[in-house]
């Protein structure tokens, strides 16, 4: 049995691999500049674009992915649910109005500054959402997403009335539908602690796998489940805040990538956290590559492009989820 799972582990992460790679291929040749000019006539040359443009859209894509699938992975874990994730949970609203609060009080503040605020809300919102959801009766597991969905709604709902009342509504738009055409040389690279985020995981995916079967049992097997849990809102907080940060709210990553990997390779997360964060990677910079070209020259936002896949794959799991029951 453990030959024929790691036979489909190895041809799953094969495939993913090239999948990946023919998107990234595809990702820096296609846009409205051609990349087979040499810079006649005052157009820029093809590696200057690459290296200004297009590789830092493309990696901030791959990074955001990566990222956003391993912290929906650990938002499921400590909540026990499959069908939360940090966009649907408060916790990418929550770091929205970090940025908020730094714009009003801090407006000359850096993209660092902001991710340090909005990493703290979002901390803040995130333990206020699982110490809820730890409340709600676990013979029922849909009220959990639910519930995360009409909190990050009243999240959601205070940061635009906010906005509001400041004139900032159009500003808001900037962190609330993540797209990445802004995304330039100079203005991606904090998220590289993606790659961290994503390395941590993997070093406690062990641990994550065990908390899984909830506290008491974890505890008898001696994990601190306290202590985890601690990181795990960090991880989860850190990353929803740098994607929000640096090119806005990209929902569902955190959902759809986890289920589907959980369904061909199982829960043990020290095989399948690889094969999330090359799912998530493969999936938004998919979306934004699509976002491209449906009405090419003119772009459609990854958060757009993700809030349509996003809904349809989330009713599925659901309805499927009571069809097995």
């Amino acid at each position: 049995m453990s030959i024929i799972a790691d036979t489909t582990h190895r041809r799953t992460m094969m495939s993913a691999g090239l999948c990946l790679a023919l998107l990234v291929v595809s990702s820096l040749a296609i846009g409205v500049e051609d990349l087979s000019f040499s810079g006649a006539d005052g157009a820029m040359p093809a590696g200057d674009l690459l290296a200004i443009s297009r590789l830092p859209r493309t990696l901030a894509a791959l990074l955001c992915g990566a990222g956003l699938a391993v912290a929906g992975q650990i938002m499921q874990t400590l909540t026990r649910n499959r069908f939360v994730e940090p966009s649907t949970s408060g916790t990418a609203q929550s770091a929205a109005l970090g940025i908020l609060i730094v714009t009003l009080f801090l407006p000359a503040a850096g993209l660092g500054v902001k991710a340090l605020v909005a990493s703290g809300c979002a901390l803040a919102g995130t333990a206020l959402f699982l110490a809820t959801a730890h409340r709600l009766p676990p013979e029922q597991p849909h009220l959990v997403p639910l519930f995360g969905l009409v909190y990050g709604g009243v999240v959601g709902a205070a940061v635009t009335y906010v906005a509001w009342q400041n004139d900032l509504l159009q500003y808001l738009e900037i962190w609330t539908n993540g797209e990445f055409s802004g995304v330039l040389k100079g203005r991606y690279e904090l998220l590289f602690v993606a790659v961290v985020i994503v390395a941590a995981a993997i070093l406690i995916a062990d641990r994550l796998t065990i908390m899984t079967l909830g506290e008491q049992q974890s505890t008898s097997l001696g994990i601190d489940y306290r202590r985890m849990t601690q990181i795990g809102l960090v991880l989860i907080s850190v990353m929803s805040a740098l994607s929000v940060v640096v090119v806005g709210l990209i929902p569902f990553v955190g959902l759809v990538v986890p289920n589907l990997v959980s369904r061909i390779l199982g829960d043990n997360l020290r095989g399948t956290l690889p094969l999330l964060a090359l799912g998530g990677a493969i999936l938004v910079l998919g979306s934004d590559i699509a976002g491209r070209l449906i009405r090419f020259p003119y772009e459609i936002p990854v958060g757009t492009v993700m809030g349509v896949i996003g809904p349809a794959v989330f009713l599925w799991f659901i309805l499927k989820g009571r069809r097995d029951a």
